[in-house]
């Protein structure tokens, strides 16, 4: 039986300053999943992160969490969730395991446990040789993953993070995610993150929320959502040219469009190119036709967004001073 880790349904915030951040969000995260809230500054992301941690509340609307309300219980909450916020949350002139231990206090780790613990996790984040380091001497990437361990050490059951990998390198963004799924196969963890980035997004989330101007645009899974659009396509060469026209006639009456491209190259429209790849390739092979090559052209969660909202996650014309003001607000608690 699937069970919601996160349920929010028609949440509102308005700010004291006027500005509507969330305008009747709903959405829900099947416990065990990995969620992304995908949108460009200014979408409302940080917003409903800090609604959901039960840091600001909601002008109107309801979100639950494993069950629990995030207004009225919050602090079942509290206990069943681990956050990474966007800003850093470290002492930069303590080390790393110094930041730990003063975290592990904080969330009642009990004194007996909390060395094994916080080893263990630096291990497992491949932090121990800098354990005594000051973290001012870090990279972005060896502070993220300390934030994270320090998110992991009451193994949540729920993890929430705001821009996980923002500002580090691919190689450093690989690692972060790579230590976040290892550590939510092992116990079962949801993690739900918010990202700017559409390679994040589509490679590490069962489920994509697409957030603009405080609204879902709309929600699904990687695959269904790039289907959306369509214009994927799969492109053959081929060794012998007189093999192209041989090609076109035996699949003529087959699913997919076939365009000629030029004398030994053909193209097919597809919806998803993990599935249908290898149907095109054993119908050619079955023809007994050699492929010299193969080139895939697949469109990206970005190509979503612009045909449902005619511009890029990037951009967000016309909101600088309705950003600006909104961050201002969620620093403050609105």
């Amino acid at each position: 039986m699937i069970l919601e880790a996160i349920i929010t349904n028609n949440v509102v915030k308005i700010y004291s300053g006027g500005v509507k951040a969330l305008d009747g969000v709903s959405l829900t995260t099947e416990e065990g999943s990995s969620h992304a809230l995908l949108g460009p500054n200014g979408a409302g992301k940080t917003t409903l992160i800090r609604i959901i941690t039960t840091q600001i509340k909601p002008t109107s609307g309801s979100i639950k969490v494993l069950g629990f309300d995030v207004i009225s219980q919050g602090s079942r909450v509290r206990e069943l969730i681990g956050y990474v916020p966007q800003e850093m949350s470290l002492w930069t002139e303590l080390s790393g395991f110094e930041n730990m231990l003063i975290y592990s206090k904080l969330y009642g780790i009990p004194s007996a446990q909390r060395k094994d613990i916080i080893e263990e996790l630096l291990e497992f984040m491949e932090l121990r040789d800098t354990a005594n380091r000051l973290v001012k001497t870090y990279s972005g990437g060896m502070i993220r993953r300390l934030e994270i361990a320090i998110a992991l050490m009451r193994k949540p059951r729920v993890l929430i993070l705001d821009e996980p990998t923002i500002g580090l390198d691919p190689r450093a963004r690989s690692l972060v995610w790579s230590k976040l799924l290892s550590f939510k196969k092992e116990h079962d963890m949801t993690i739900f993150f918010a990202t700017h980035y559409m390679d994040e997004a589509e490679r590490y989330a069962d489920k994509v929320t697409l957030l603009n101007r405080g609204k879902v645009i709309i929600e699904d899974s990687p695959v269904r959502l790039k289907e959306i659009v369509g214009g994927n396509s799969i492109t053959i060469k081929l060794h012998n040219s007189r093999d192209r026209d041989y090609i076109v006639e035996s699949l003529k009456n087959s699913e997919f469009k076939i365009t000629i491209l030029d004398e030994k190259s053909l193209s097919f429209s597809v919806n998803n190119i993990s599935r249908d790849l290898p149907r095109i390739i054993e119908a050619i092979y079955k023809l007994g036709v050699i492929v010299e090559g193969v080139e895939l052209g697949e469109k990206t969660l970005d190509d979503v967004f612009i045909a449902l909202t005619g511009m890029r996650v990037e951009e967000t014309p016309g909101r600088l001073r309705e950003v600006l003001s909104t961050r201002r607000m969620i620093r403050r608690g609105g």
